[in-house]
């Protein structure tokens, strides 16, 4: 068996005891290779240029160089795929979703504080980050989304990709008279990919949007708020109750599943932290679109985008098998991790690929 090169890391952290038990996390990997430390912005940008990392750690809070400016300087004269370390206070989740928009792969919340000593809880999720963002293409990183070049939706049924998926003959008997209801689910890249789709989303769209992002809590409620500033729609993460509006989009709360319960003749959140998380993820695309697919009162557009793993694909065949559904897989080309809607477009159950920044046409195409 040949072994490949270990992916190289580079450690940027203030405190000498974080950037010890970080190091301490990849010394049995067989992927990941520590090749230096870096103790604040400035000397990070030096080390980056003169070690050539593939990976590099950033911590947000640090002295002469903040972990954000640092990245702008990064992306913008050596690009390379950065996972931010964050604190859950509201500045930390802030920041940390500004490092999301200037092109950082992904980010782990530190569990106590900016000095963590129990780092170990998120050993296993920082590690298989690391592990992910190695292979990521940094080219998609360092491109505003809103840049990218404009190209037709790429339908299913092209005979380039015809022998893998499934015929978009369901699609032709869509009604646009019938309530809707857009369903999307997303992980890594996703807060990118979510201000490209949700910021293009009409006001007066008729159709509520309930979307699952793979975040820790407090993370969601700030990602919700920056997205309402700048979408036309309304955005706000969801509270148990709420009542379902078209022209609304609702985001699930980390730490819980979102689901929904109709209430007369309407439908409201219920917000679960019971049921055990899915394939390590609560919220879940996986639950949204299984419990979605129980009420037939509305067409679903259901969208999965960028993400490690393959959450949202089972529900994506559980929401097809009742009611009419629509699915759209965001393409190879766009996306910053093409797992999840690599595994939803295997199951053959998905009727159109689509470019990003195409995303919300291919919705806005089946609404009233």
């Amino acid at each position: 068996m040949v072994l490949l090169p270990k992916k190289k890391l580079l450690i940027v952290d203030d405190s000498a005891f974080m950037r010890k038990l970080i190091g301490d996390f990849f010394k049995d990997s067989n992927v990941i290779e520590v090749v230096g430390i870096a103790r604040n912005g400035k000397d990070a940008i030096q080390k980056i240029k003169a070690l050539k990392p593939d990976v590099v750690t950033l911590d947000v809070e640090m002295p002469e160089m903040n972990g954000l400016d640092a990245l702008k300087r990064i992306m913008a004269e050596t690009p390379v795929a950065v996972i931010m370390l964050s604190s859950t206070t509201q500045r930390g989740t802030e920041i940390t979703l500004q490092a999301m928009a200037y092109g950082a792969v992904d980010f782990v919340a530190k569990p106590s504080g900016t000095i963590s000593l129990d780092l170990h809880k998120i050993k296993d999720e920082l590690v298989a980050k690391v592990e992910n963002a190695a292979h990521v293409t940094i080219s998609k990183l360092n491109k505003e989304t809103t840049k990218l070049p404009r190209t037709t939706p790429k339908l299913l049924d092209r005979k380039s990709v015809a022998s893998n998926l499934v015929s978009t003959k369901r699609v032709s008997n869509w009604s646009k008279t019938t309530k809707k209801m857009v369903l999307i689910g997303t992980s890594t890249g996703g807060p990118r990919a979510l201000q490209e789709v949700i910021t293009k989303l009409p006001k007066n769209m008729q159709a509520p949007v309930l979307i699952v992002q793979h975040m820790p809590a407090g993370f969601t409620k700030s990602l919700a708020e920056r997205l309402n500033q700048l979408a036309e729609i309304e955005v706000k993460e969801a509270e148990n109750g709420d009542i379902i509006r078209n022209g609304q989009a609702y985001i699930a709360p980390g730490g819980y599943h979102m689901k929904i319960q109709k209430v007369g003749s309407t439908y409201c959140i219920v917000l679960d932290n019971e049921e055990a998380p899915r394939a390590g993820h609560r919220p879940s695309v996986d639950v949204l679109f299984e419990d979605n697919s129980h009420y037939n009162d509305f067409d679903k557009i259901a969208v999965i985008m960028t993400g490690m793993g393959s959450d949202g694909s089972k529900g994506l065949v559980e929401l097809k098998k009742n009611g009419h559904v629509v699915a759209i897989a965001e393409s190879a080309d766009t996306c910053i991790v093409y797992g999840m809607p690599k595994a939803a477009v295997e199951t053959k159950a998905v009727n159109e690929i689509v470019d990003l920044e195409n995303i919300a046409k291919a919705i806005i195409q089946y609404l009233p």
